[in-house]
């Protein structure tokens, strides 16, 4: 058992599965080729079983190792939900979660210690970026209302109601042809339509936006910490054990060597 947790844990064998994904994860994407499929199908459907069985293996495996404590480790339980999703029957009315194969290349992010940090980094992020969206929703609530009100009669495509207020205020937002698809026309009914507009870009587009930028920022730069300041303690901790051997190998040289003139007299 102890050969087999020393197996998972070990840096080759983690290399070997992330080869492995992203050889799946080339496979997956040659499937959708007609052509590629024409002539080399069958090789690809029997590289994909392989490539799942040996997913299956390894997470069972880490399954008997691990046993109960499997379960106490969001990445180990992010791996097995990613494969036991391959192992779901796509026949049928299911067979939309053939798809959902694809899941497996976010094995990456479970093997790769870069994108382990910047996915936590973002998970970090989440409860401040949940405060901005409800902000953000104020926002938008506010000035769909009054857009609908202000322009529904002219322009009822656009402002005919709270959602199409809505969804034309997250295209302006996002300056995707606000401009000349949608302000100026409302400009050209309504000159001084600008007013309304111009602020609600800076509040949103120029503000709440870059507030989102500030808090991953800020949670990234809080997971790099974290790690850096648990490298120095494993450091220090390390460094700590080492000076402990070095001084109880010190005292027994010290031994030894005081009994070594104990007997030289002795000898003489």
């Amino acid at each position: 058992m102890d050969r087999l947790k020393a197996l998972l844990q070990s840096r080759r064998f983690e290399t070997a599965i992330t080869i492995l994904i992203v050889i799946n994860a080339i496979t997956l994407g040659l499937e959708t080729v007609p052509q590629v499929m024409d002539r080399f199908g069958p090789l690809l459907v029997v590289l994909d079983r392989v490539i799942l069985s040996v997913f299956v293996i390894e997470v069972s495996a880490r399954l008997v190792v691990w046993r109960l404590d499997f379960f106490r480790d969001p990445w180990r339980i992010f791996d097995f939900l990613v494969v036991g999703v391959a192992l779901v029957p796509a026949t049928g009315a299911l067979s939309v979660l053939r798809a959902l194969r694809v899941l497996r290349v976010l094995r990456m992010i479970s093997m790769v210690p870069s994108l382990k940090r910047v996915v936590g980094g973002l998970v970090g992020a989440l409860p401040g970026m949940g405060s901005i969206m409800l902000l953000l929703t104020l926002v938008f609530y506010v000035f769909s209302v009054m857009a609908t009100k202000l322009y529904a009669d002219s322009f009822p495509q656009w402002f005919g109601s709270i959602p199409a207020s809505a969804y034309s205020l997250f295209q302006i937002m996002t300056l995707e042809s606000w401009s000349m698809g949608i302000v100026r026309p409302v400009m050209e009914v309504h000159p001084g339509a600008w007013a309304f507009f111009l602020p609600f870009i800076l509040c949103t587009t120029f503000t709440v936006l870059n507030l989102f930028i500030g808090i991953i920022v800020s949670a990234m730069q809080a997971e790099h910490d974290a790690e850096a300041s648990a490298d120095r303690e494993a450091l220090a901790t390390e460094q700590g054990t080492m000076l402990k051997e070095l001084k109880a190998i010190r005292k027994d040289l010290a031994e030894l060597r005081a009994t070594q003139l104990d007997k030289s007299p002795a000898r003489q």
